[in-house]
């Protein structure tokens, strides 16, 4: 697709004002030979580029050159509309920016364009947030937590750890923000150690008058994809079979599709498998814990536990503890 290319080329150039040939070719995966025709082609088209040669040199736009084309494609015209619901950028306080630049960007396409990108808006929406999952809202302003991204600021935060609710203080060097399942995490190194910080326990942020201490070379989303991992890869020792009524099978796995311990069975075949044993299909299952496994406590009956008897026991005195509390405090 040369025409692509060529206005790939454009596009870039415009953006950085002058790449080595070799760096154009890496990022359009061609060759440097392919790159240097398609200067002589954008140059015999008008276009007032040129290549300068030396160690210092690349190809490059005369000063003050631009082009209306926007270089976009249908497809890419119509992802560019493809978003989110607007709580994301309203919690950034970009709510009413996000609808003017979608219109400007509109204004911008070319005409045969503009009749998908407007559909792709009205029909396809992406929301993040889980059912009857929402964040707790957030105690602090994240603008303050904006504040120290897009200002190289160093953060002070105070914050309440939710796996042994113990509140500590942090002063970090904060890389950026990320919206994950409907919840703002913010990632930053404490001395030089990248964390993350969910923003619904934060209790308080304040900008820090001091540059901030990032890792030479390490951008935002090679931290929290290292994050991502260590948690996605926690190790799961614990295995659990537990019996599921049909009726919640397709809730259960919903939920804990992840934990299983082989591959998740077609929901179909499923609940034709329980269906001839009665009502139930049995599961193998792996969690980090026993503390973790606890929460199968919440499908109630639905939910057998039948091995290990460990957490069968545990299972017993949460559901005892519970009645206990309903119990004792009913005549309250």
């Amino acid at each position: 697709m040369k025409s692509d290319r060529l206005l790939s080329i454009l596009l870039l150039l415009q953006t950085h004002g002058q790449l080595p040939a070799g760096e154009l070719a890496a990022r359009l995966e061609v060759s440097v030979r392919t790159i240097f025709r398609d200067v002589e082609a954008l140059s015999a088209a008008g276009v007032p580029v040129y290549a300068e040669r030396g160690s210092k040199g690349g190809i490059a736009l005369l000063p003050g050159y631009r082009t209306d084309v926007t270089g976009l494609t249908a497809d890419e015209a119509r992802a560019l509309f493809v978003l989110v619901t607007e709580q994301a950028h309203a919690d950034l306080g970009l709510g009413q920016a996000i609808g003017s630049a979608l219109r400007k960007v509109m204004a911008a396409l070319p005409a045969p364009f503009r009749g998908d990108a407007d559909l792709a808006s009205r029909r396809i929406m992406i929301d993040p947030v889980r059912w009857r999952s929402s964040p707790r809202p957030s105690a602090i302003d994240l603008g303050v937590l904006q504040a120290a991204v897009f200002n190289d600021r160093r953060l002070r935060l105070r914050y309440r750890h939710g796996r042994d609710a113990q509140v500590r203080s942090y002063t970090l060097d904060p890389y950026g923000l990320v919206s994950k399942a409907g919840a703002w995490y913010l990632v930053a190194d404490h001395r030089g150690k990248p964390m993350m910080f969910r923003s619904d326990r934060m209790l308080s942020a304040s900008v820090v008058d001091e540059p901030v201490r990032r890792r030479d070379g390490v951008e935002l989303a090679d931290v929290w994809e290292l994050l991502r991992q260590s948690i996605d890869q926690i190790p799961a020792h614990v295995r659990v079979v537990a019996r599921v009524q049909r009726s919640v099978l397709a809730r259960f796995l919903r939920y804990h599709e992840a934990d299983l311990a082989g591959p998740a069975p077609a929901l179909e075949e499923a609940e034709a498998e329980a269906g001839s044993e009665g009502e139930a299909v049995e599961l193998e299952l792996r969690f980090p814990t026993l503390r973790s496994a606890e929460q199968l406590l919440v499908f109630g009956p639905a939910v057998e536990v039948l091995e290990p008897a460990e957490l069968r026991e545990a299972l017993v005195r949460r559901a005892q503890e519970t009645i206990s509390m309903y119990t004792e405090g009913g005549g309250a």
